[in-house]
């Protein structure tokens, strides 16, 4: 009798958890469809205050008593006067966008909410910095891309986009439309080509007395093929087609830079910043913080990012590879490693 008291009580406990984990589970999915009108959100921050805080934080621990006590007074009055003279209703404004691409490019999904927003915004005395950093990919993603920085050039904001690690390929074409490039001295920019690979399973497939079939309707709905036998004409069009995007590129590149050397740079090599330079592909050697510290004096900065909101599966696909890591890292870091054996 005692053990069927028991085991009542076990099951009432379980049956619980189990009724809780699938109350959570339904709230869950019923708060994400009810908001699926809304993908995301835009933050703003205003990148002028981050820093007169530290300025401030620094000052104080840093400063003699009468220096800071001197500086309060010259802040007052320096305060003051831009009041009087209405500069903080005046001040230009210089918009930050952050673009770290994807070889699909799928994060021009947020750069056009956020180059919109900047457009709803921006002042024709303002301007956009974009600290861009990509090595490329899909010519049609990051055509895209392209295109929503050409938006800011059409409505005549001023574009700038730094380029502290890489604008290459698909990076460079957006990276060209700016009305001043700045790249850090080890930064890789250029690779203005284009390239395409895919393996041919064919002769496995034969080994294997494994037959593929292909059917289209229309002579070149498919050159290469990964499965099929591929032809000499296949190739041919491919390379063509492959030489066609190429002349495209060219062209557009050509159409922002108009001073460079086309022939001499649309090789699909690549140079580093300082050389970069030399070439006529960027404007000037620096990075994107020395450029923010000269802007901070003369401009109010403002950063926008838009957050897409992610669905259930991409949060619990996150949460287990994270975890998936850290415990990796941490059956690395209780091994003892003795790499001088």
């Amino acid at each position: 009798m005692d053990f069927l008291i028991e085991f009542g009580l076990f099951f009432a406990k379980a049956l619980t958890i189990v009724i809780a984990i699938i109350a959570v589970v339904v709230v869950v999915i019923a708060a994400s469809s009810k908001t699926k009108h809304k993908s995301g959100e835009l933050e703003v921050t205003d990148l002028s205050e981050q820093h007169n805080e530290v300025e401030e934080k620094l000052n104080h621990n840093l400063m003699s008593k009468e220096q800071l006590k001197q500086h309060k007074k010259q802040l007052k009055q320096q305060q003051k006067e831009d009041k009087k003279k209405g500069e903080e209703q005046t001040k230009p404004r210089l918009f930050v966008i952050d673009f770290k691409g994807s070889i699909d490019a799928k994060e021009v999904a947020s750069l056009r909410e956020e180059v919109s927003a900047v457009l709803i915004a921006a002042k024709p005395e303002d301007e956009v910095l974009v600290r861009l950093e990509s090595g490329g990919g899909m010519v049609h993603g990051y055509g895209l891309a392209a295109s929503q920085l050409k938006r800011i050039k059409a409505k005549g904001i001023t574009l700038t986009i730094a380029v502290d690690k890489v604008a290459a390929s698909g990076g460079y074409m957006m990276a060209c439309i700016a009305d001043k490039i700045i790249a850090a001295p080890f930064s890789i920019v250029g690779s203005i080509g284009v390239i395409a690979q895919l393996p041919n399973f064919n002769k496995v497939l034969k080994k294997n007395d494994i037959d593929f079939e292909q059917v289209t309707a229309g002579e070149f709905k498919r050159t290469l093929t990964m499965f099929g036998e591929n032809t000499d004409e296949a190739r041919k069009k491919f390379q063509s087609e492959l030489e066609e995007t190429h002349v495209l590129f060219k062209e557009f590149v050509q159409e922002f830079r108009p001073q460079l050397d086309i022939a001499k740079v649309a090789t699909g090599e690549h140079w580093y910043g300082t050389q970069a330079f030399a070439l006529e592909l960027v404007d000037e050697v620096s990075t994107s913080d020395d450029y923010l510290m000269q802007q901070f004096e003369e401009k109010q900065v403002i950063q926008f990012k838009y957050h897409t909101k992610k669905k259930l599966a991409e949060k619990l696909s996150q949460a287990a590879s994270i975890g998936v890591e850290r415990g990796v890292m941490k059956i690395i870091q209780s091994q003892s490693w003795d790499w001088t054996k």
